[in-house]
């Protein structure tokens, strides 16, 4: 038996997608060896239609099979937990900080409250805020020595 024909008797279809999730693709016939390929029981077959669908061989489209339908596949969105929120934004801030000296000028009081606000969420003091405040729209004043001269 050829090593084509051993592939089409252990794999009936061509195509097949794992039972992962996302799922991973296997076109059986570009195979030498049905050696480490996974048991047909725990493949989804694929039509020619869904393969093609899917982007063929150059394809990685990613989905999953649910409820024994092949599905496009969206991963989960992760939270980012309000500190590293907090710690982002102060990159930002400092950002702000560097430019407001060069230029000679300060922070506004709502920028200054909100950077105290930010190194609060940052730092661990405050543990009951659930969101980030809203950056100042005005972040930066001419100080009272630039405005003098």
């Amino acid at each position: 038996m050829s090593v084509l024909e051993t592939l089409q008797a252990t794999y009936p279809a061509r195509y097949y997608a794992t039972l992962d999730t996302p799922c991973a693709w296997y076109d059986m016939w570009v195979y030498s060896s049905v050696d480490g390929l996974p048991p047909v029981s725990q493949l989804f077959p694929m039509t020619s239609e869904q393969w093609a669908a899917k982007g063929g061989n150059v394809g990685t489209k990613s989905m999953a099979v649910v409820n024994g339908q092949l599905v496009d596949y969206t991963p989960p969105v992760v939270p980012v937990p309000l500190k590293t929120q907090a710690a982002s934004a102060q990159s930002w801030i400092m950002q702000q900080a560097n430019l407001a000296t060069a230029m000679g000028e300060v922070f506004t009081a709502d920028m200054k409250a909100y950077a105290m606000a930010i190194n609060a969420i940052a730092g661990g003091t405050d543990t009951t805020s659930t969101a980030l405040p809203a950056q100042p729209t005005d972040v930066m004043t001419a100080s009272s020595t630039a405005a003098a001269t």
